[in-house]
């Protein structure tokens, strides 16, 4: 599995919003868990958010509950995770994640690791800052 990710991070106004994709090709992601997450240089990775591949359920960090949705197109096999008012402590490399092995709580696990376990495929990287 591998991802092609749109490179549409830069430079964000604080409280501007902004949408990042990533399509999987090799195979299907209808049956993987997925994720989105971020890291700051010099930082541990961060759990943004994700979805459940057993119920659909989907998971939030505190620092973003409310301001980010992830949401994915099953006909187009993309994930999508809009950003919508955007503060600086936003400002991060944001990374999407697939994972074919993962429960709901194994999702969870991951996203609140702070690094400590990850997923099987990730795409490459895109850099978001947030700045007047």
């Amino acid at each position: 599995l591998m991802f092609s990710c749109r490179r549409g991070g830069g430079l964000v106004q604080p409280g501007g919003s902004l949408r990042l994709s990533c399509t999987a090709s090799g195979r299907t992601l209808d049956d993987d868990a997925i994720g989105w997450f971020r890291q700051a240089p010099g930082t541990e990775r961060e759990g943004v958010a994700g979805i459940s591949s057993e119920d659909g359920s989907t998971y939030y960090a505190d620092s973003v509950k409310g301001r980010f949705t992830i949401s994915r197109d099953k006909a187009k096999n993309t994930i999508y995770l809009q950003m919508n008012s955007l503060k600086p402590e936003d400002t991060a490399v944001y990374y999407c994640a697939a994972d074919p092995n993962l429960s709901g709580s194994g999702l969870l696990r991951v996203l609140t690791s702070r690094g400590r376990y990850g997923m099987d495929y990730w795409g490459k990287g895109t850099l978001v800052t947030v700045s007047s």
